[in-house]
């Protein structure tokens, strides 16, 4: 019986130990969603796994999937938003976006778009950020969107569709209140 290979960009959003030096790994997948794919002894200290499936790390990874599930192939460490990230307050950010997905992406179903503004938004709350609770909230709101959350109508226009990295342009007084009354409703319908 042959089994397919799938090569893909992941970001590491959990570890979970088992037995000696195994290992299974939350991940969430640009082709396939959020999945969990074990590896063998990729906790040893000769192992070239190791070091790239570390939570909050961007990986280039080869997933094969089994009878029992995912395993993890081959692996390519491509960064660690945290260990990157520029201060206290970038790290928590990071956190807080990992925990997000954690929460609410469940199972394996293809998220291309919700990837790519997630790694993109990553790439910006790693970095030193004047209003940083505005972008954060603002990322968020439209991650929840994505996943059907928050209706995106209304998040207000100028940052519905804005690159991550320049939002901080479109704070006034008038779009920070309507994101935050959005971004608390969320809170309260979501438990976040």
């Amino acid at each position: 019986m042959a089994y397919v290979t799938y090569t893909t960009e992941a970001l590491v959003c959990g570890t979970f130990n088992r037995n000696t030096a195994d290992g299974s790994y939350l991940l969430f997948t640009r082709e396939a969603g959020m999945l969990y794919a074990d590896a063998r002894s990729a906790r040893e200290e000769r192992s070239r796994q190791r070091y790239a499936l570390q939570d909050f790390s961007l990986v280039r990874v080869s997933l094969v999937k089994g009878k029992r599930g995912w395993k993890v192939g081959s692996i390519e460490a491509l960064k660690n938003y945290y260990s990157e990230a520029i201060d206290k307050s970038a790290r928590g950010s990071v956190v807080s976006l990992f925990r997000l997905l954690r929460r609410f992406l469940k199972g394996e179903e293809t998220a291309c778009e919700l990837f790519d503004l997630v790694k993109e938004s990553l790439e910006v709350l790693q970095k030193d950020l004047e209003e940083r609770t505005f972008v954060e909230e603002v990322i968020q709101l439209r991650i929840l969107s994505e996943l059907g959350y928050v209706d995106t109508k209304k998040i207000p226009e100028g940052v519905r569709e804005e690159e991550p990295a320049n939002i901080a342009k479109h704070m006034t007084p008038e779009t920070q209140q309507k994101i935050n009354q959005l971004y608390a409703h969320a809170i309260d319908i979501s438990h976040l």
